[in-house]
């Protein structure tokens, strides 16, 4: 099939190889404009679009879409099917009816739960036990298309964010090829969200990032997780701001106040939380430092117990 490929970070990557691989007429990618990184500040171009270089594909750059340029350019390259994963932008209307066998979108969560920018995270976020990928029809509204088909995955309570990207964007491509030859048989499903139980997965921010100790281990250990690598929990040592990347919930009861530094040595730091709860911080990086094991950190910033 002729399709066009609209994607921009690494979620996206494993999508498009997939089509490639697959054998289908990849005529053109649409991703973000490059974006300045790092301390040179110099253009970096997009996950999507060294993938699509690599392989030889036309990419298109549209800083705007609703000035007809960037629907001039899909007209052109008249594919048959849109297919979006993760390109950040909201298509249009004009540009949503472009193709005769319309948009699809592969979102990283079993829709309707988790529409919006950050679902993986927020399933993490909120202690989830499953998680998943769907594959959908685009409409007008946010990641409120019918439904075509989903791939459910569980989460480990230890899970990171970042490992469950990368199982979720593999599942993505392997569920979107199915997909696509199913639209192409014309045997795809099309099955109505459940509107009334949708949920919202907005972006994150750094306000998500201050730890509060009053609320339980588990609690605290899912933020943890579910904001690596940015915004990072954070929260305050000896005076230190530091971000925390690794935790663990103990299997212990304190009676000692919410906040309170329980033990600080070669396991780590503990900490008391809400409903006497324990939470051992394993790996942080104070500002101006670098990651490390927090046994490592104590050793040239020791914390008193209490």
């Amino acid at each position: 099939m002729r399709i066009l490929f609209m994607g921009t970070p690494d979620f996206a990557v494993p999508s498009l190889e997939a089509l490639v691989a697959a054998g289908h007429d990849v005529c053109g990618v649409f991703t973000q404009p490059d974006k300045p990184k790092n301390r040179g500040m110099k253009l970096l171009p997009t996950p999507v679009k060294v993938c699509a270089q690599a392989h030889g594909i036309p990419v298109f750059q549209p800083v705007k879409l609703r000035d007809g340029t960037a629907l001039a350019q899909i007209q052109e390259l008249a594919p048959e099917l849109i297919v979006v994963a993760a390109y950040g932008r909201i298509l249009p209307d004009d540009i949503l009816a472009a193709p005769p066998r319309g948009c699809i979108n592969v979102h990283s969560s079993l829709l309707p739960k988790y529409r919006g920018a950050a679902p993986i995270n927020w399933a993490v976020l909120n202690g989830d036990s499953e998680t998943g990928v769907t594959i959908m029809h685009m409409a007008h509204d946010l990641d409120a298309g019918d439904i075509i088909d989903q791939a459910a995955t569980p989460i480990d309570p230890d899970e990171t964010v970042v490992s469950l990207h990368d199982r979720l964007a593999q599942m993505g491509a392997e569920l979107l090829v199915k997909v696509v030859a199913d639209i192409a048989a014309g045997t795809a499903a099309r099955t109505p969200q459940e509107h009334d139980k949708a949920t919202l997965a907005p972006m994150l921010s750094r306000e998500l990032s201050p730890m509060d100790f009053t609320r339980p281990a588990r609690e605290l250990h899912n933020q943890v997780r579910g904001l690596i690598p940015w915004p990072a929990a954070v929260t305050e040592l000896g005076g230190s701001r530091c971000k925390v990347f690794s935790t663990s919930v103990l299997d212990a009861h304190t009676d000692a106040a919410p906040g309170a530094i329980l033990a600080a040595g070669k396991e780590g730091i503990q900490v008391a939380c809400g409903g006497g709860t324990v939470l051992r911080i394993d790996e942080l990086q104070a500002d101006g430092g670098r990651r490390m094991k927090a046994a490592d950190y104590l050793r040239g910033h020791p914390i008193p117990v209490g």
